[in-house]
Parts: C-alpha cells; structure tokens; sequence
C-alpha cells in the first residue's frame, strides 16, 4: 500500500533515488519554538525527507501525550499534515510507526477560508470554512456526498474539538487534482476536510480509520503554546477520559448522517 507521491523505501527504512543527482537539503520555515529533535523523529525524516523534522517530533509528542492522558496504548499508525507548505505540494505523510514505514506522502486540500495556495487562517467554527489545527483521532467511516469518509474527533478543547459537529472528514476530491493545481497555482479547497486525490482517498482513509491519530500543523505560536498535548511531560489533563471520549466519539457519529456540511465546494 503506497500512493503515487510516494517515494520508494528500502528495507522500510530509507529512501533512495537511483542514479539520481545530489539534492539539496530542503529549507523549512523559522519555528515559534525551540524544538529538540530526537531520535524517533529524526528516524521517521529518514522515510519522509521533505518532512520537517521539527513537526514531525511536534506530532510524535502530541500522539504519545495523549495516548499518556488517556492510558492507552499509543495509535499504531500517525498522518502528519503539514500546512505550512503551499496547497501544490506534497504535505500530508501517513507513518506505519509498527513496520518503519512510509505508506503515503501526499498533497491534500485545505479550506476556503483558510487561504489560496498557502493556509493561513485557521477556525473551530462552524460556517467558517476553515481547516483546523492539532490532534485528531480517527472514528468510523461512511458513504457520503463526497463518497468514502472517515470521521475525525478533534482533541484539543478550543482548537478542533467541534470537528465532529462541523462534519470535518477526510475524504477524497476530484479537485484534488496536480495538474489543475499547476495551472491554477493552487488546489481546489474544501469547506476545512483534509481532502485528498480521489485515486488514493480510499486507501489512505483505511490506513487510518478507527482510533489512529492525524495532526495538522502551522506555525501558529498561540496553538502551540495552549496545545494540551505538546510539552505535556505525560500529564493527565482535567477532563480527557478514555470512556468519555469514546462515548463522545460514538455519540456524535450516531448523530451525524452525511450532511451537506461535509460536501466540500471545489474553487
């Protein structure tokens, strides 16, 4: 299971391009933060070398604070989305953090009101059309206006926890198109789904689906500095209960059929 963008691996741990010429290192963006980079995140740059590893540490940190906050095991599987990166290029990474390996590396939508070709505001609210920063936990999937979706809990209070009651899904968009993108100099945008190409939507929605963790970044220094789950040092946090959570979870997914909100509005 590998999508087109991905690039190929050995042995699952590393990725080489034959007879190709030297690259340089790509640049990335200042950070609001100091962040220390360790070895898990440093191992999973290996398999993504156009991810910033800084993010990567950033998501790995957040999926081990919350699997801490809830005692449960930490999500076998992790998407990084990336949104720093202009909506043209590659900037979602889906992890097996089991196998060491690199199952996708793709371009995804972002909302209407989030930007043109780089995202750059971001909302909890609904109507606002607005992607959403920080943790998610996958749930169910569903068939719907944009065919197979994959419901996503935001766990982070003020940041992303109405995602459920916004019907912020991912799922796959014929406007999530390359070629259109380079002639438009943008992608189609969502009204705030990571959408993604309708040829890979399906397998990246069953990577994912059912309790995996998907953590959308942007260097927004207020979400990083309120994040329950950065720097949390394994704290419990007031509140974030396993059974509630899942109770929640499957609340909200009883209660919402495929409804318009998720139909996402190419433009």
């Amino acid at each position: 299971m590998r999508s087109n963008f991905a690039a190929p691996l050995l042995a699952g741990f590393c990725l080489t391009l034959a007879a190709a010429p030297a690259l340089a290192a790509p640049a990335f963006q200042p950070l609001p933060v100091a962040i220390t980079v360790e070895a898990p995140a440093i191992a999973l740059s290996h398999l993504a070398t156009d991810a910033d590893p800084r993010v990567l540490q950033l998501a790995l940190e957040a999926r081990q604070c919350a699997a801490s906050s809830l005692g449960q095991v930490p999500s076998t599987r992790l998407a990084v989305i990336d949104y720093s990166r202009p909506s043209t290029e590659p900037r979602l990474w889906v992890f097996d953090l089991v196998a060491n390996k690199l199952l996708f590396r793709e371009v995804v939508a972002h909302g209407q009101g989030t930007g043109e070709n780089m995202a750059l505001h971001f909302s909890n609210s609904d109507g606002s059309h607005q992607s959403s920063l920080g943790l998610f936990r996958t749930a169910d999937t569903y068939e719907g206006h944009n065919g197979y979706s994959l419901r996503m809990q935001g766990l982070e209070p003020g940041t992303n926890d109405a995602a459920m009651a916004r019907a912020i899904v991912m799922h796959g968009a014929p406007y999530v198109n390359t070629q259109m993108a380079q002639a438009k100099g943008r992608l189609g945008r969502s009204w705030g789904c990571p959408a993604l190409r309708p040829e890979i939507a399906h397998q990246v929605i069953d990577s994912l689906k059912n309790g995996q963790m998907i953590f959308s970044y942007y260097p927004d220094s207020g979400w990083l500095k309120r994040s329950p789950f950065l720097g949390c040092n394994n704290r419990k946090l007031p509140g974030l209960q396993a059974g509630s959570l899942l109770a929640s979870n499957q609340g909200m997914a009883r209660s919402i059929p495929p409804s318009p909100l998720a139909k996402a509005a190419p433009k």
